[in-house]
């Protein structure tokens, strides 16, 4: 494969993959977007729900406040006074709840002043009935019960909450529909998601397995020439080179480009799975009281025994497509699993000991005297918490991180560098703090990159430092972080666990 084909193939393996990133981030937008407002509109039926039942409770209340006056005229008696007072105190509260919980319709603000107006003559009346009662005129106080204003006041009672339900139900009818619609739709975006994730992920691995075969080829080219051709070596060697590196550098593009709207998807499906139970409860509940059928609370496992036909349909049709996601994303994750392992044979496996960290950057420090004396700088070792990890992985960590803090002083200026530590939590926090050039923030994710380098290129290195030492640091379970910015120096932060176990991470994951 010539120079030209190989440049031209990486192009295209570039371009594509940029491309399913664009694509799988719109796609994980939109998503968050679509659950954002399935939950505003779940929260607009319940909120519909909750008015109706208001009112339900209200004119509870006022029957119950009726029928203890009725008593109280048969046969006067304590009894019925205090279940009077009781109802008639419990009015007014949920009178007002339900004039706040409504306050957003306009139809039903009209409502409500009807409402509250007949209301205000019904418990008039029934405190006039009381009171005749008391006076021992009790044909006066029945009279007061089936009389004209009071019949008025329940017309009107009844007049109003029947308008205040008529305007509930069109509007649950709206808002459910609304929800249904909000639902479907992001059950689209996440299945026509994960078909893409899939897509790109059986592109990448034919480019791999292509890839890897070129490099098997130009293997055996390589061992069938003839030894003493030292041009056909040279270009050999170059070609295959050339195609180790792209399987790494591929590789690592589908293990963070892909990974991560992966993961945005796993969370997306489990949010659609867990209101798909309380979306279908409510229905199911809702569809019952309709139609006056006692209400019996269904389980996750009797959702769809609980609905009936077009609501069962789209239940099952729901748990479908998330079981299509889950299998889809399932796949997608064991894909890239194995195209990490073809780059993860041959790695050290760590041994935990007992380190004196102290002692061991001490040591460091003594190999760059040299440097820190070239530099006119100095390296300030403040107390360290000692930490049980891989000796050989702390000192590249530590050495890697003092050799670039020496390297990027500001020419003229004493350098001084600083390393301190801490413990948090079961963690050991070590800072590495310099008084160099420092690092655009815009660049401190780039730094990170392999390959990848950041401002003035005047010292010598291939961009891999950074990168390595991270890789170690994770796989010894910690993070790394830096804050910096231009001419104003760097730190760069690694957080470790205090005692590190060989059987938690061994190998990256």
């Amino acid at each position: 494969m010539t120079i030209d084909a190989t440049r031209r193939r990486a192009i295209g393996q570039i371009l594509l993959l940029a491309a399913g990133f664009f694509v799988l981030v719109a796609i994980s937008a939109l998503s968050v977007v679509l659950v954002t407002q399935s939950r505003k509109d779940n929260r607009w039926v319940v909120h519909t729900v909750e008015v109706e039942n208001q009112v339900n409770a209200l004119l509870l209340d006022i029957r119950r406040a009726e029928s203890a006056v009725r008593g109280y005229m048969l046969s006067p008696g304590p009894q019925f006074l205090t279940e009077q007072e009781t109802a008639v105190a419990a009015i007014g509260p949920g009178l007002n709840r339900l004039t706040v919980l409504t306050a957003d319709n306009p139809v039903q603000v009209e409502n409500i002043v009807k409402l509250r107006q007949a209301i205000e003559q019904r418990l008039s009346d029934f405190a006039n009935g009381i009171e005749r009662v008391k006076n021992n005129d009790v044909a006066s106080a029945a009279t007061i019960m089936r009389g004209g204003q009071t019949n008025k006041a329940v017309d009107a009672i009844a007049q109003a909450s029947q308008a205040m339900r008529t305007e509930e139900d069109r509007l649950f009818a709206e808002r459910t529909k609304t929800a249904d619609r909000t639902q479907l739709l992001a059950s689209i975006v996440t299945v026509v998601g994960s078909a893409l994730v899939i897509a790109l992920a059986a592109i990448s691995i034919v480019l791999v397995r292509r890839s890897s075969r070129a490099r098997d080829n130009a293997e055996a080219r390589l061992r069938d020439n003839n030894l003493n051709l030292e041009a056909t070596v040279d270009e050999r060697t170059a070609d295959l080179r050339e195609a180790n590196d792209e399987i790494q550098r591929f590789a690592y593009i589908v293990s963070h480009d892909l990974r991560s709207p992966l993961v945005n998807i796993m969370g997306f499906t489990s949010e659609l799975e867990e209101l798909r139970g309380d979306i279908f409860k409510r229905i199911a509940t809702l569809a019952r009281a309709s139609d006056s059928a006692p209400l019996v609370p269904a389980s996750d496992g009797d959702i769809d025994t609980a609905l009936d036909g077009e609501d069962q349909q789209l239940s099952q049709d729901f748990t479908e497509a998330l079981g299509f996601i889950k299998s889809s994303i399932g796949k997608m994750d064991r894909l890239i699993t194995a195209i990490l392992n073809l780059t993860r044979e041959g790695r050290r496996e760590f041994q935990p000991v007992q380190i004196d960290t102290r002692e061991l950057i001490e040591g460091i420090v003594s190999t760059v005297a040299h440097q820190v004396a070239e530099a006119e700088a100095q390296i300030r070792i403040e107390p360290l918490p000692d930490i049980v990890s891989d000796r050989l992985a702390i000192e590249q960590i530590f050495s890697n991180l003092i050799d670039n803090a020496l390297k990027y002083l500001k020419p003229g200026v004493p350098g001084d560098i600083t390393i301190r530590g801490r413990t948090k939590l079961g963690f050991a926090i070590f800072e590495i703090t310099d008084n160099g050039r420092g690092i655009d923030p815009r660049d401190h994710q780039r730094i990170f990159d392999l390959f990848r380098r950041a401002g003035t290129q005047d010292k010598p290195g291939q961009g891999i430092g950074l990168a390595h030492v991270r890789a170690l640091v994770r796989r010894l379970g910690g993070t790394m972080s830096v804050s910096s910015e231009l001419n104003n120096g760097s730190t760069f932060t690694i957080t470790l666990p205090i005692a590190w176990a060989s059987s938690n991470r061994n190998r990256d994951n």
